[in-house]
Parts: structure tokens; sequence; C-alpha cells
């Protein structure tokens, strides 16, 4: 790349990165790059194609002016994406081959070179994956790592709640590498299962064949690492499981119920690894999804017209896909037992003892503080101290305005939460982000993130 392109790229994304907030920088922006300068046209290379798009609809425009203004003319961008040479490759497979794919994802035997074996459910496919708010950046980096393995976040960690979609990503993940390039090695398990086969293997005095069972794969999905907190031997050895895949440039894809800074009695080493990729995390559904979730399972059960049926779980049922779901097929079973249709009146009967009106949650202004904090990789002493750093402070007026919005406290008691604060400094918060949200889809989006973490 040459000095001045250099140069004129890295004022622009510095600037840039004030104007986005960290999640999305780091996701769409930061793995940009420059390839080429000419006739005032600049050639940008992004990961993939999803990429693509999503920063031609959404930053293109921002992109465009900030690199007017320091180049001092306007340019014209193009993006590009690079030759996936596995995609390339997958098309070679015969017809034979074609055929018998499905059967051998489903049965783990994916190839000669696929010796390892894996097992993946074949109704988790991105196709069925209902993509919403709250996981939209989860299921945009799934996609991106599938498409292009080690070249795009590695590694990949996904954390959530339980039933919220996470085991339905890695398992798209796999079924989608596979599909496009028949003799990768592709495994995914449990923590539960590394651990047990590793103690077996200690048993057994096959470390060895252990070790090279799980470091010559291209692709590790490992789901619910927090298990693998306080099993220091465990640890050591998927550290060192975890280092010969990086460095072989082998992807690596982890869930997890919290984020890497929140698993108990996990190694520091260990946690820093997890952060050298890309984070990612999935939230309950909103209404409008948990509607669409439910309107794709009826299409595959072949329920008709069951709209009020569908809004009347959509609402009742909040906390994860697994429960809304199981309530939906309940209804269905309810249905075909008793030989009545399925109406509102059916739905209510059959879900009678299982949907419990839930106690709504008392949110203190210290759970506010620090789901905000982590939120944006501060500590709750950042916000309750002096410092007055543009993104401490904005983040400082944000939690200001969750706690007048989801709390009944006094300002003088926020403000006095918040450092000893005055009550016109959370009055002025409030005001600010209030009319932030006006105008700004970003920070409506944060903010209901935040409001949803915290209602859980």
């Amino acid at each position: 790349m040459h000095d001045k392109l250099s140069q004129l790229w890295t004022e622009t994304m510095a600037e840039i990165e004030k104007k986005l907030s960290k999640p999305s920088y780091e996701t769409w922006l930061k793995m940009a790059k420059p390839v080429a300068l000419k006739n005032n046209q600049l050639i940008i290379e992004v990961p993939n194609y999803f990429t693509r798009d999503w920063i031609e609809k959404r930053y293109k425009l921002m992109l465009a002016e900030i690199l007017a203004q320091n180049s001092q003319k306007k340019l014209e961008i193009k993006f590009i994406t690079p030759q996936l040479s596995t995609l390339k490759d997958s098309c070679d497979y015969d017809n034979d081959s074609k055929n018998n794919l499905e059967n051998l994802i489903k049965t783990g035997l994916n190839g000669k070179k696929n010796a390892v074996g894996t097992w993946l459910n074949p109704k988790y496919t991105f196709d069925t994956f209902v993509v919403g708010n709250s996981n939209r950046l989860a299921h945009a980096a799934s996609l991106a790592v599938a498409e292009a393995p080690s070249k795009a976040y590695n590694p990949l960690f996904i954390y959530g709640g339980v039933g919220l979609g996470k085991t339905h990503l890695m398992h798209a993940i796999g079924h989608f590498i596979l599909e496009h390039n028949l003799n990768s090695r592709v495994v995914y398990l449990s923590s539960e299962k590394f651990t047990n086969e590793f103690i077996n293997a200690i048993r057994d005095n096959k470390t060895l064949q252990f070790r090279n069972k799980y470091r010559n794969v291209d692709v590790l999905l490992i789901d619910d690492i927090q298990f693998l907190a306080g099993k220091e031997q465990t640890q050591e050895e998927f550290f060192h499981t975890f280092n010969a895949l990086h460095e072989n440039s082998k992807q690596i894809i982890i869930s997890s119920d919290r984020p890497p800074k929140e698993i108990p009695t996990l190694e520091d080493r260990l946690r820093s690894r997890f952060e050298w990729g890309l984070i990612t995390d999935i939230h309950p559904p909103d209404l409008e999804t948990r509607i669409a979730i439910l309107y794709k399972k009826a299409k595959q059960e072949g329920i008709k017209d069951p709209d009020d049926v569908i809004t009347y779980i959509a609402n009742k049922v909040t906390t994860n896909i697994r429960e809304l779901e199981g309530s939906f097929i309940r209804v269905i079973a309810y249905s075909s037992l008793a030989e009545r249709s399925i109406n509102l009146e059916l739905a209510k009967e059959a879900l009678q003892n299982v949907l419990v009106e839930p106690q709504q949650k008392i949110i203190s202004i210290k759970d506010i503080i620090n789901k905000t904090a982590a939120f944006f990789d501060l500590t709750p002493e950042d916000l309750k101290g002096k410092k007055r750093t543009k993104s401490i402070a904005h983040t400082r007026q944000i939690a200001m305005y969750l706690c007048r919005e989801l709390t009944d406290f006094s300002l003088p008691k926020i403000g006095e939460e918040f450092g000893g604060r005055d009550h016109t400094t959370v009055m002025h918060a409030h005001k600010k982000i209030n009319k932030e949200i006006q105008h700004n889809k970003e920070t409506q989006e944060i903010v209901d993130k935040i409001s949803e973490s915290l209602k859980i």
C-alpha cells in the first residue's frame, strides 16, 4: 500500500472509530482495507459479501464524506471481497458426492480427511435461523466465519442465555462449511464432552491420540465453554489445543452463557485468547422476532391461519426460543389429542398450567451501572469516578438515563450513586440521551439491549 493511501486510510478510520460504537466499528469496518486508488476510485477489500452489503447500506455515505474531507477530492468507492478458494474448490466434487452430502453431514463421515467425525443437527442451518434485532450481529458474524473460516474472526465467541440460538448458529456454521468444502474436518462438541474425553485419555494413557484428534481439525466448534471453569488440567489442555489450531490458521468458534471476563475461575491466559477475535452476544428475542419464529414453525408443521394463537404465545413467552417453540408444539399436540382445531381458546386451555406470569424483576441502580459499564467494556468505577473522557461521559449519561427510566429512585439518589453527583447532572443526562435516541438509531439499539439484559 502506498504511503499516501495508507495515511489517508488511517486518518479516515480514526475519525470513523470516534463516530461509531466500539462493537459496530470492530465488526464492520476494522477489517476493511484499501487495495488501490486509481482515477479517483478507491477500492476497498472487506472479508465477505455480507459485510460488503452492510457497509454499503449503512456506512458508505459517511465513509465517502470523511474520505472527501481528508483527500480534498470526491472519491468513488468500490468494495470487493477476497476470492475464497475453499468455496471455489467445493464446486469441483462429483455428482455422487453431491447426492451423498446430506447423509455425510448427518453421520459425520465428512470425506476421508474428516477422520474425527462430527454430528450436526440437520435442522440447525442458516436457512432455519430467524434473524432479528436480538441476534443480528451474532448471525452476521457467524455467516462471515462460515464464508471465510480463519479469515474473518478467529476465534468467534458467542454468548447469551439458555435457548437463544447459540447452538443453532454453531451447527449452521458447521453445515455451511461442509456444504462448500466437503473435505473440511469440522468438529462440534460440548466442553463437557471435551473434559470427559480428556479424563478418559489420561486414564487409558492415550493423551497423544486425544491431542492429535483435536489439534488436527480445520474447524473446532465448542459449546458451553463456561463448564471448563475450575477444571485446571482441562483448561491447560484446551489452552494448548487453542494455540495449536490458531497458529495453524484453523477456525475456532466458542459459545458460553456469559462473556469471557465473567466466567469464574477461568485462567487469564484463556480469557485473553477468547478475546483475540470477535465477542458477540444474543439477547432474548423481541416481539417481532418471536412472532416470526412462530410463523416459521407453523409453516414447518403445516398449520394454517394461526395468527391469534401466535400473537398470544409470542406475548406470553418472552424468555427464550426453546420455551417459545415448546409452547407452540404443546398446542399442536393438544389439538391432535383432543381432535379439535387450533384456535385461541384451545391455546389458552393447552397452556394454562404452563404459562405462569413471571414476577417483575426489581432493578437497582447498581445493576444498571454494572450492566452499562460491562456493555462498553468499562468498570463501574469509571462511571462513578471523576473521569470525563468522551466515551466514559457518554456511557455515564446512558446509565443515568436508564436509572430514570427503569427505577423509581429520585434524582438526588441517582446522582449520589454516581459518585455524589448533583441532581441537575442526572436531569441533563436524561434529557440529552432522550433527545439522542429520537435521532440516532444506534443509541436506541444500545439502550434497548442494556434494558433487555437488565430484565432477564
